[in-house]
């Protein structure tokens, strides 16, 4: 495979001068992977490039905090700017959290990411317009789950150069970088799996309800959005112990405010920002952190609308009007910012101890204000 070795940020300028830097060399690389094997699938058949389409078009927007919380991991282990390997990793992680979104709208039946159809419903459509046979659902979940497949293959296809002949059981550099990323992806299948078996159990015990919601959170996305990333990247600079051991107390608390406000926004974030319908997760019956406070504070009625509209997939625009009452009434919501500011706090504190660069100190900062104060 042909190697794109773009370049990365240069020391000089400003944080966001570098940032932009950096995230302009994860996208030229992205682009220029895919295109590569655009040229491989479709020497398969022509018919294969709507595969390649879906996740370029995925891959170009979000937020990029993985990405750049692994730029910050290297520079705060003093890995060079001009050094291209964390250019390759922040692709390679965003290839993953592509494979991660693909799959969790369809096992969500989610109809839309970013305000735009998602991949699995761009298939459906695809089928119903050209009238095709069978079922346009089918294909799009055929189609879905396989964009979702070569974004893990890619991915790794990616990350795997940058730790060739590592040891992975090394106490530090790429082999420890190879052993987090291996560990992040397993964390989050299982997180992932718990996320659905929630689900499925329905209504449980308020305080066991609450503890698997937690659960969720943090092997689901926190580790995975913020803490692993910090530490891939500095894994890749040589980082010692004790800096990924600080890192680590940065990223957790981070991931996991992180994700809170994802489940705020799930249930009362604008459409027109999020690119969701309104109270989407109460549609797909999301057993969050959120749900499970109002069930611990809800009195009989409340609990009964409660579990009556979650997970209805019809449910209206009053319904979720009903539901966000519920939520304010029994200070379910109130609480969730209250854990959002404790583990923000907990997580600046932490930043605080951290030996590290006045530029380093000051991207984290930034990419704390930007992850945990925001409305999409």
């Amino acid at each position: 495979m042909t190697q794109h070795h773009a370049a990365a940020p240069g020391a000089a300028g400003s944080v966001g001068d570098g940032q932009s830097a950096f995230l302009e060399a994860v996208q030229d690389r992205l682009l220029g992977f895919l295109n590569e094997q655009e040229r491989v699938l479709t020497a398969v058949s022509p018919e294969t490039e709507p595969l390649i389409a879906a996740i370029r078009d995925l891959s170009a927007a979000g937020k990029r905090l993985r990405a750049l919380l692994l730029l910050w991991g290297w520079r705060a282990a003093g890995g060079a700017a001009q050094d291209p390997r964390p250019v390759q990793a922040g692709a390679a992680i965003e290839l993953f959290q592509s494979a991660a979104l693909i799959h969790d709208d369809i096992i969500d039946h989610s109809d839309t990411r970013r305000g735009r159809p998602s991949v699995h419903q761009r298939f459906a459509a695809a089928h119903r317009e050209r009238g095709w046979a069978l079922e346009a659902g089918d294909y799009g979940l055929m189609g879905g789950i396989l964009a979702g497949d070569l974004c893990l293959s890619f991915s790794e296809a990616l990350f795997a150069p940058l730790c060739a002949g590592a040891d992975p059981a090394a106490a530090a550099g790429p082999g420890r970088a190879r052993a987090i990323f291996d560990l992040m992806r397993t964390e989050v299948m299982a997180g992932q799996y718990l996320d659905g078996l929630s689900e499925h159990l329905g209504r449980e015990d308020p305080e066991a309800a609450l503890e698997r919601a937690l659960r969720v959170i943090r092997y689901k996305a926190a580790k995975y959005t913020c803490e692993h990333p910090l530490l891939i990247g500095a894994s890749l600079a040589g980082a010692d112990e004790a800096l990924l051991t600080g890192l680590s107390e940065v990223g957790l608390p981070l991931g996991e405010a992180f994700q809170l406000r994802d489940d705020v926004l799930g249930v009362f974030g604008e459409p027109a920002v999020t690119g969701k319908p309104a109270g989407d997760d109460l549609r797909e019956g999301k057993r969050t952190v959120l749900v499970a406070l109002a069930h611990a504070g809800a009195d009989a009625q409340q609990s009964r609308a409660l579990e009556d509209g979650l997970g209805d997939p019809r449910l209206t625009e009053d319904g979720v009007r009903r539901l966000r009452e519920i939520l304010r009434a029994t200070g379910a919501l109130e609480r969730t910012e209250e854990l959002i500011r404790e583990r923000e706090q907990k997580a600046r504190r932490a930043l605080d101890r951290l030996e590290v660069s006045p530029q380093v100190r000051d991207g984290l900062e930034q990419l704390t204000r930007r992850a945990l104060h925001r409305s999409s």
